[in-house]
């Protein structure tokens, strides 16, 4: 009993430093894109959840988007969403699903983290860039951070991905240990996926970063049309 206390009550305050981060996340993109330029957005990577407040949280947070589109390998049904296109975002697009989406925003939150391998990540990233009409935004959480967001566990997430996975495995974080649900990424993954995926020859890259307990703990990738 005590321990479902302990248990329920760290919970809570994880959730709370949670949703403080996602604001603080929110702000800076706010700051890096000028809301007079936008009209509309598509979310990659929406969640079905409709329960949660963390749920499609910094998308529905946004100020002044008008048009919110969704692309999710999920079936949406929140009628938050305009349109919304079931399918892979690792997977070549046809030029149907790219009329359909193509907005001024691409935003993708914490999802590059789970569709696979560095080669779907790349992916990812190159099929984002054709929907943008002006801005992407993708955020992810640092490899490198002392505690791994979605175990929850300390240390582990910062060794090499073959090491990582086997304790996950051992400790019976079965779904997590396969890079196909989690690929954490790093500061200097960022920078290969985005000179391997020559998206810089089409957008100005900012990769801004927040801080939680001192250390960087997300990323917050930021392209801008040239």
């Amino acid at each position: 009993m005590a321990e479902k206390i302990y248990l329920s009550f760290h919970n809570k305050i994880f959730d709370k430093i949670i949703k403080k981060k996602r604001i603080e996340i929110i702000k800076i993109i706010e700051n890096e894109i000028n809301s007079k330029e936008i009209y509309d957005c598509v979310d990659i990577g929406t969640t079905s959840d409709i329960e949660n407040e963390s749920s499609n949280f910094i998308v529905k947070n946004i100020q002044n988007l008008k048009k919110i589109k969704s692309f999710s390998n999920q079936y949406i049904t929140d009628s938050f969403f305009c349109s919304t296109v079931q399918g892979s975002i690792t997977e070549q697009l046809s030029q149907d699903i790219i009329e359909k989406l193509k907005s001024d925003v691409v935003l993708s939150s914490a999802t590059i983290e789970h569709v696979g391998s560095r080669e779907k990540q790349k992916n990812m990233i190159k099929n984002i860039s054709l929907l943008s009409k002006k801005f992407f935004v993708i955020t992810t959480p640092n490899k490198n951070y002392p505690i791994d967001f979605h175990t929850k566990l300390p240390l582990v997430n910062m060794l090499p991905n073959k090491m990582f996975r086997k304790i996950l495995k051992l400790m019976r974080f079965e779904f997590f240990s396969k890079e196909e649900n989690l690929n954490l990424i790093s500061y200097s993954d960022i920078k290969n996926l985005i000179n391997e995926s020559n998206i810089n020859e089409f957008f100005n890259i900012k990769i801004k970063y927040i801080r939680l307990l001192f250390f960087k703990s997300n990323f917050i990738i930021i392209g801008t049309k040239k």
